[in-house]
């Protein structure tokens, strides 16, 4: 679950560069950039770590001791390979900046292959919003949970329906999906990284305090035992569990935008590669001590979240300030990542309607105490309205945060992470089809593919299995 500002947005200027080159100016006519290695490496960060951390825990359960850590090595290799690869796309051959992922892949594969990446991209949007509901209502019921546990002295056990929080969420975010480019609110990222690390170095700390308190590391080898889960159902959380870890590695949609606030000399790319090597790393070493901590406190008990399984009930207040900190992280993520989808609908409305007033008049909302004006669309209006009901309805519907964490990791992993920047990476270095190295960048990506299909399927399945116990609007 990541935030970060999209950097390409708000960098035009209306001048070319004066005559002779100025200081001021890139050699594409937009203002200097100023970014480096540590302002890159930080963004990474702060968009890879999120709330995909919190099923970590329950991956690792599901793969066990030699398995789970060694498939987030491989995850994270693989991840750094291929942002490696995609790094290098940046530029076209002819030298021109592509200033974003599906600019990428306009200039090098173009066709029906950028309409397939804006497809798979939008739905995964989509997907996300959807994720993004579940998490934050489980997170608000947690803490309403929590206090009434700690005012009962844990006598009552607390049942709460996340359907009213799912709604609270979705009136919020209908509520902030109106504000004109809320994405680009420069204090957004600052935001969504403090509340990211806070909820993530909470759940680690009171995993690592855990072990402590018991004295002995929990867990097996092969990860959770068969009798506790049937064998049928340990193979299909074992694919869930790739899902999750794919989510939680998930940021190739805005590498290239990162990329793009780095100065240059030296070349943007190398400057990337070195930027991706520490954000991934100091990633993976994070991950690894969320993982391994939550498997060691709990076995084959660990919650698929960490911080709302109630696996901890104490401090009770430190649980809240991080399912708090989840919360107010999400509010903002949902309209960061929800906006290019919103920009792509209305420019595509606008397009096509050119006369229309609904789609494109605005109308001025006077705004006391001086404020500028608030300018209102209908069709805004109406539209973002429709997808925030829309993405709260299937919420309530079909709340399994594990099940839509592994879905969306296997949804995205593949075409997202994988097969687009082989492909141009491939059409970028024109690597001679049938060559050692071709053949070794497909066979990467056939086995990626296989990991996502299996992790799809083990995710389908835990919902389906969930299905037959869950009833919608009913406290649980």
């Amino acid at each position: 679950m990541k935030m970060v500002e999209n950097k390409n947005i708000g960098f035009e200027v209306s001048m070319s560069p004066p005559q002779g080159g100025s200081k001021c100016f890139d050699d594409d006519g937009r203002l200097k950039r100023t970014g480096t290695v540590w302002t890159a490496s930080a963004h990474i960060i702060t968009a890879v770590i999120g709330s995909g951390v919190l099923s970590l825990a329950w991956a690792t359960a599901q793969l066990g001791w030699i398995a789970g850590p060694t498939v987030l090595f491989l995850f994270s290799f693989v991840t750094y390979y291929t942002s490696c690869l995609l790094a290098a796309c940046y530029r076209s051959n002819d030298g021109k900046r592509n200033y974003t992922y599906m600019e990428a892949v306009q200039a090098n594969l173009g066709g029906y292959k950028v309409k397939i990446c804006g497809v798979i991209q939008y739905i995964n949007l989509f997907g996300v919003a959807v994720g993004y509901t579940i998490a934050a209502s489980i997170s608000m019921v947690a803490i309403k949970r929590s206090n009434c546990f700690h005012a009962s002295h844990a006598k009552n056990p607390c049942l709460v329906s996340s359907t009213p929080y799912m709604l609270a969420f979705g009136a919020m975010e209908i509520l902030f999906s109106q504000i004109p480019d809320f994405d680009q609110i420069s204090w957004l990222s600052i935001v969504a990284a403090v509340m990211s690390f806070t909820y993530s170095a909470i759940g680690l700390a009171l995993g690592v305090s855990k072990v402590i308190e018991t004295g002995k590391f929990r867990g097996s080898l092969t990860g959770i035992s068969i009798g506790t889960v049937s064998e049928t159902e340990k193979i299909w959380r074992s694919f869930q569990a790739l899902g999750a870890i794919a989510f939680a590695y998930s940021y190739s949609l805005i590498l290239i935008e990162i990329q793009d606030t780095v100065k240059s000399p030296p070349s943007e790319k190398k400057t990337m590669k070195k930027a991706t090597l520490i954000s991934v790393t100091v990633t993976t070493v994070f991950y690894m001590l969320c993982g391994c901590f939550g498997y060691a406190a709990f076995g084959d008990l660990a919650p698929g979240n960490l911080l709302t399984g109630f696996g901890f009930y104490n401090p009770y207040w430190l649980l809240n300030i991080a399912n708090a900190a989840i919360v107010i992280h999400l509010v903002g993520a949902y309209q960061v990542y929800c906006q290019p989808l919103f920009a792509f609908v209305e420019k595509f409305a606008a397009k096509t309607f050119p006369q229309s007033a609904f789609i494109n008049k605005d109308y001025d909302i006077p705004l006391p105490g001086g404020f500028t004006p608030f300018k209102l669309n209908l069709f805004r209006l109406i539209w973002r309205t429709i997808f925030v009901c829309l993405t709260t309805i299937i919420s309530m519907l079909m709340p399994f945060f594990n099940d839509v964490v592994g879905i969306l990791g296997a949804f995205g992993f593949w075409p997202l992470t994988v097969y687009f920047p082989v492909e141009m990476y491939i059409v970028q270095k024109q690597i001679p089809k049938w060559s050692t190295r071709w053949i070794s960048l497909q066979i990467l990506s056939a086995a990626c593919l296989i990991i996502s299909i299996a992790a799809a399927a083990g995710s389908f399945a835990g919902v389906v299995t969930d299905l037959k116990v869950y009833k919608p609007f009913k406290t649980s």
